[in-house]
């Protein structure tokens, strides 16, 4: 006989998961047309669907066929008779067939469940990759990295589950049922209609410790997502630094040790309950299938129905539960996938910060002209770059940020070194970020080789535009890979003749895995000298016509910045150059210096001309790049830190920082 449970087990699964996320679900609101778009992305597969679900229909009505015949082979043995061997033999090998078809359906159906759910899923990620790359810097600044993972991770899964373990499951739960109720109510109206008033008792206290499992579950998630936080903060190389500076490991421990534990008793909390839920699904449907064998064999006894019949009725019972429970919950799994898919599209929706023309042509190649037209420029808000989900906020901020630039205008000649100086906040890395289209203009024109920016090929642009940042970004992988992220086809000599132009061969020579060296989160196995180099070394192996230097030499020692020089006086040689520094070495070689003040440029000029003049250059050579420059016995502590100094126009910083959400 087989176990009550085995038809159901799967279903009540669903069931209990399901109740799981009905809070979640009925909270969410669906934009319109997502169905429309979710058939629409279906359309490659729909071939495999149809195969699919005949196989759920196949298997469905073999399910219900085997216990009819089995209680034919009852029927026949208790009727007897000349053929009565032969007959059960002959309907012993038909149910041996058909279990042999459904183990072959149970595979077909696999496979395409399989095909369709993991090319859904490749589909989905790499388009929402694709998309998030082209999204602009200030959705990155904004969003939480944890959060956008798992629109990669837990929402395309719960999309991919839409086609596979939901659309099968309501498909074949439909069919099962209804051919299953037809066949009971045919055999035997009466055992049919008592085996169903059990039902009630099972599903309503099993909603009451659904919803107490979704109360625990979320907890748990809180706790979890809080626990990884913790980790991902306090393992990474600044963070364990910090730890171990200003912080107590003791109390890092209790800390984290207070949240695992509850954790650990949310989980056996949840065991149990899920437990308690199988064990009452087991019990009611146990019960049933004992009340079907006591009306059944009494009907039996009295001559109303046949043995075979009250074989068959318990059968297809175990057969019946299972999808009545999966079904009661059929909205919630719909509307789980359904909201999968809303997230998704959600994060496809946001518009890129940049987009190429459909007719956009390349740069001409070695085009070192650098021409700004009246630009303007302001920060997106954050309604435009980014969503509240990602953000974990109730609203998105939509206050229109201030112009950061206004009306700027200069024009930097091939192989020209222009420097812009200027007190934090006065639009420096914002400036230099329109050149290569990290953001668009908000009016006027940036222009390369003569070219409008937003008219050019991205990769054009990028292969003209080169860039060294104060914290140049290396990735966890090889120094050789590193470098050939700018040159993905580069040889080893060419790398080679990079590193020897960066001024830091000599130190990879003396590694033991040299160009095999793994260079460490963000590349904390270098000094912050090296590091740079490198990163001058990838810019060399690009070789761009223009290159932009954004206080590539800030945070270093004397020695350091010296070994950056020389590599920043190779790198430089030949090429246009717009260079942001403090220091007053790099400002005296400009062919041009450009000073901005809030968005606009005050003054223009050679160095010695603006120390002349007496104005807002000068006032910042008095104090910043005098200072900065000098020798003292404590230059390392000076040049290694930014210099503040407040003077009557305002207070001015030594570095120009990444722009923020809502830059100044």
């Amino acid at each position: 006989m087989s176990n009550p449970m085995s038809g159901g087990g799967m279903a009540g699964w669903s069931m209990l998961r399901s109740m799981r996320s009905q809070d979640e679900v009925s909270t969410h609101r669906l934009k319109r047309g997502t169905a429309r778009r979710i058939v629409a992305f279906a359309q490659p597969y729909r071939r495999d669907i149809v195969v699919f679900l005949i196989t759920v229909v196949i298997a469905a009505i073999i399910g219900v066929a085997t216990p009819v015949l089995a209680g034919d082979v009852i029927n026949t043995i208790t009727r007897g008779g000349p053929d009565a061997g032969d007959a059960v033999v002959r309907l012993a090998l038909f149910i041996a067939a058909l279990a042999v078809a459904d183990a072959l359906f149970s595979l077909a159906q696999r496979w395409y469940s399989a095909r369709i759910g993991e090319g859904i899923i490749l589909d989905l990620r790499t388009r929402v990759y694709d998309h998030v790359q082209r999204m602009p810097l200030q959705f990155f600044t904004r969003t939480q990295t944890g959060a956008l993972v798992s629109r990669l991770n837990n929402d395309v899964m719960g999309a991919q589950r839409a086609f596979t373990s939901t659309l099968s499951g309501v498909v074949s739960n439909v069919i099962q049922l209804v051919l299953t109720a037809g066949v009971m109510f045919t055999l035997s109206w009466q055992i049919t209609t008592l085996s169903l008033v059990l039902l009630p008792i099972f599903i309503i206290p099993a909603r009451r410790v659904g919803k107490r499992l979704a109360e625990i579950t979320r907890e748990s998630y809180n706790l979890d997502a809080k626990m990884n936080a913790t980790m991902t903060e306090r393992f990474g190389v600044a963070g364990a630094l910090l730890v171990k500076l200003f912080g107590s490991p003791e109390e890092e421990a209790r800390r984290f040790a207070g949240r695992a534990e509850r954790v650990r008793d949310i989980g056996i909390q949840s065991a149990m309950y899920s437990r308690t839920f199988f064990v009452a699904m087991l019990l009611v449907a146990s019960l049933a299938q004992a009340l079907t064998y006591g009306l059944g064999g009494w009907l039996a006894v009295t001559g109303a129905v046949s043995a075979g019949t009250v074989v068959t009725l318990a059968l297809l019972l175990t057969r019946l539960y299972g999808p009545l429970t999966a079904l009661s919950n059929v909205r919630v799994d719909v509307m789980s996938a359904l909201v999968s898919f809303d997230r998704v599209f959600e994060v496809l929706d946001l518009r890129p910060g940049i987009e190429e023309k459909p007719d956009a042509v390349p740069v001409p190649r070695g085009a070192g002209r650098v021409e700004f037209r009246d630009v303007r420029f302001r920060y997106p808000a954050a309604a435009e770059v980014s969503l509240a989900s990602l953000e974990e906020v109730a609203t998105l901020d939509r206050t229109v940020n201030e112009p950061v630039l206004k009306g700027v205008s200069f024009t930097v000649e091939p192989g020209q070194m222009v420097a812009l100086v200027g007190p934090s906040g006065a639009g420096k890395s914002t400036l230099s970020m329109l050149i290569s289209r990290i953001y668009d203009v908000t009016d006027g024109e940036v222009r390369v080789g003569g070219m409008d920016v937003r008219d050019a090929t991205l990769a054009s642009l990028r292969d003209e535009i080169g860039v060294v940042t104060q914290d140049s970004h290396l990735f966890h992988e090889t120094i050789r890979e590193n470098l050939r992220y700018a040159k993905p086809e580069a040889t080893d000599d060419e790398i080679w003749a990079a590193l020897a132009g960066a001024q830091v061969a000599d130190l990879v020579r003396a590694l033991p895995d040299g160009l095999d060296t793994m260079v460490g989160e963000r590349g904390y196995r270098f000094s912050g000298g090296e590091k740079q180099r490198i990163a001058i070394a990838r810019l060399l192996l690009k070789a761009p016509s223009i290159v932009i230097l954004d206080e590539a030499t800030a945070h270093l020692d004397s020695e350091s910045e010296a070994a950056v020089q020389r590599a920043l006086s190779v790198a430089l040689t030949g090429r246009t150059a717009l260079v942001i520094a403090h220091r007053l070495s790099t400002v005296r070689e400009a062919d041009q210096i450009l000073v901005l003040d809030d968005g606009r440029i005050v003054e223009r000029g050679r160095h010695d001309e603006l120390v002349a003049v007496g104005g807002l250059y000068a006032e910042l050579y008095r104090t910043q790049f005098a200072v900065a420059d000098s020798p003292t016995p404590y230059a390392d502590e000076v040049e290694s830190e930014p210099v503040v100094t407040t003077v009557p126009m305002g207070t001015y910083v030594a570095q120009e920082a990444l722009p923020p959400a809502a830059a100044n």
